[in-house]
């Protein structure tokens, strides 16, 4: 879900040449960046290492200041769009106060090279998704002495964690959506009617008839090509990231991850393709629409301006649902990246209304 823009054609240029060099000319801006987030505390974890999900080999990353301190399970999107490598830049906060874990699902980033994509392919199923997160879960509790977990979730990652929240509240503090979706005919329907709006306004002739020629999608045939038709000119227009239309900087910022290295850059663009293209046509029918009661504690936080996966069909949902307890929060100068958008907002959010979730009773 998160994006793709014409994704690949831009992701191949940014990050072939570096990648295709003998000498990686990014590795000693990467050590100065590993020396500046090493875990150093005593009671301290910095660690990664593969565990076997469903049937298939995943690479996980833990890292925390505190091993008492809650885990934090994030849940990244796509499908394909790893977190791992952009963790460097919004994460190291949330590890004072967390054990924050980041894998990547099958099919995607480090776990791409692991595991045959034609094997993998018709295991790539939602369901499949949300028991990899539980069995991940049920390992980190036994391997950290943990009896429960905040599940994070992000735009696709949202639809995986609350999956889970639905199955499996009883291993959860709570679930935490950011760019959450609940329907997806409904959020590309919400989606695309806003970037024609957009291009209406700007009197972009041919933007709205290439939307319009996209009918009756999201109805009929659900496919990529037809999610990137509308979101080529959505972007631009800050659905992704609000007032930054150029997602240079979003494609650099893997070459300074002490987690990635040219490798690891490259998997991430083949996995991200192989995980979209096989998994986005097997989404149409998701829905949360008939769940009107969640046995844990749910926290959204939303951007404001997020139309990639549109807001207010998150929010219409919520205003629904019954939980323990809810809070929804508002990134105001965010769209569908809010942790990077917002760091600040979105870590004090974190502190105020998860943190406290975790304090056992």
């Amino acid at each position: 879900m998160k994006f793709r823009i014409a994704a690949f054609a831009l992701l191949a240029i940014l990050t072939t040449p570096a990648a295709a060099q003998t000498e990686d000319p990014y590795a000693p801006a990467r050590a100065i960046v590993a020396d500046i987030g090493q875990i150093v505390t005593p009671n301290g974890v910095q660690e990664t290492f593969e565990v076997t999900l469903g049937g298939a080999r995943q690479v996980v990353n833990v890292r925390g200041a505190d091993r008492d301190n809650p885990i934090l399970v994030f849940v990244h999107g796509g499908p394909g769009a790893v977190e791992m490598p952009f963790a460097w830049a919004f994460q190291r906060p949330w590890e004072d106060v967390f054990t924050v874990v980041q894998y990547d699902q099958r099919g995607a980033g480090r776990s791409y090279p692991l595991n045959d994509p034609a094997t993998l392919a018709p295991t790539m199923t939602p369901d499949r998704y949300r028991d990899d997160a539980i069995e991940l879960i049920d390992l980190l509790q036994k391997r950290y002495g943990k009896k429960k977990v905040v599940l994070m979730g992000h735009s696709w990652g949202s639809i995986v964690g609350l999956s889970v929240a639905v199955k499996r509240p009883d291993l959860l503090y709570a679930y935490v959506g950011v760019g959450q979706g609940i329907d997806f005919r409904e959020g590309e329907k919400a989606g695309m009617a806003w970037a024609r709006a957009k291009a209406v306004a700007a009197g972009n002739g041919e933007a709205v008839a290439e939307i319009d020629a996209l009918a009756p999608y999201p109805a009929g045939d659900f496919t990529i090509e037809k999610a990137d038709g509308w979101r080529k000119y959505a972007i631009p227009y800050g659905s992704l990231i609000y007032n930054k239309p150029d997602l240079t900087y979003y494609f650099q910022t893997p070459r300074l991850s002490p987690e990635y290295g040219p490798a690891d850059v490259k998997a991430w663009g083949k996995g991200s393709a192989f995980s979209v293209t096989t998994l986005w046509p097997r989404l149409a029918d998701v829905s949360f629409k008939p769940v009107r009661k969640l046995d844990v504690p749910l926290i959204f936080l939303l951007g404001r301006h997020d139309y990639t996966v549109p807001s207010l069909v998150a929010a219409d949902w919520f205003a629904q649902v019954e939980a323990p307890s809810k809070k929804l929060v508002w990134l105001e100068h965010s769209a569908h990246m809010p942790m990077v958008e917002e760091p600040g907002h979105f870590f004090a959010a974190l502190l105020r209304d998860v943190l406290p979730l975790t304090e056992e009773k």
